[in-house]
């Protein structure tokens, strides 16, 4: 998610916390669940519940790639998990479970970049707002961050192709007052995707215009 962190860093200081992964998803996958993995990533887990091979450890990558020399043994695994994982998510419930305590509701933003397109398909929008279908979220939140984006001219398609992965899923409950949105940012609007290097006039309007989102939120 090249450079989303740095898309995000006005976030604190127009009152929102920001939480930071400084781990690559090809260690682990913060965004699945613990025990989504597959037996032929770990031969020897318990209990195994995933289908694919890019579940909380990645063994492919989305082109078919190998990224292992070979499966990861269970006691590994946990070791992954105990030091990355674990603490993330940690760290995200509390922060979540504090704020909810102290203004009786609790929004999540799980922002994410995505190609600018898929490897057979078209185009994809600017931004996918993800809520699995408007579950994970007050539908006033998520008609007010499509606003926020289609305002500033970008396109805005919801749920495809990311309708929202194990965070948002996880977290967003809005009947006990916990929201969330994945937000998916096309690459090729701050991006040089040849080269990975930022467009410096896009990059900071885009930088700007995440800012404002916390300003949006809150005022739902």
């Amino acid at each position: 998610d090249i450079y989303v962190d740095k898309l995000c860093a006005d976030a604190p200081s127009r009152g929102a916390h920001l939480l930071v992964a400084h781990t690559s998803r090809f260690v682990v996958d913060l965004n699945r669940a613990e025990d989504d993995i597959d037996g032929r990533t770990v031969p020897d887990h318990p209990a195994p519940k995933g289908t694919q091979p890019r579940g909380v450890v990645w063994r492919m990558t989305t082109k078919g790639h190998p990224l292992m020399s070979g499966p990861l043994d269970y006691q590994r695994l946990e070791r992954r998990l105990e030091r990355f994982h674990r603490p993330y998510h940690t760290a995200l419930r509390e922060t979540l479970q504090n704020l909810r305590e102290r203004h009786g509701y609790a929004i999540l933003i799980a922002a994410h970049s995505m190609p600018s397109a898929s490897r057979r398909g078209p185009k994809r929008a600017d931004v996918v707002p993800g809520t699995r279908a408007g579950t994970t979220a007050d539908r006033r939140l998520i008609d007010a961050v499509a606003s926020h984006f289609r305002d500033a001219g970008l396109s805005v398609r919801h749920d495809e192709p990311y309708r929202g992965g194990y965070t948002t899923g996880h977290y967003g409950r809005p009947a006990e007052g916990f929201h969330a949105v994945q937000i998916e940012l096309n690459r090729g609007l701050y991006v040089d995707e040849g080269n990975g290097k930022p467009k410096s006039g896009a990059f900071d309007s885009l930088r700007s215009l995440m800012g404002g989102l916390v300003d949006v939120s809150a005022s739902v």
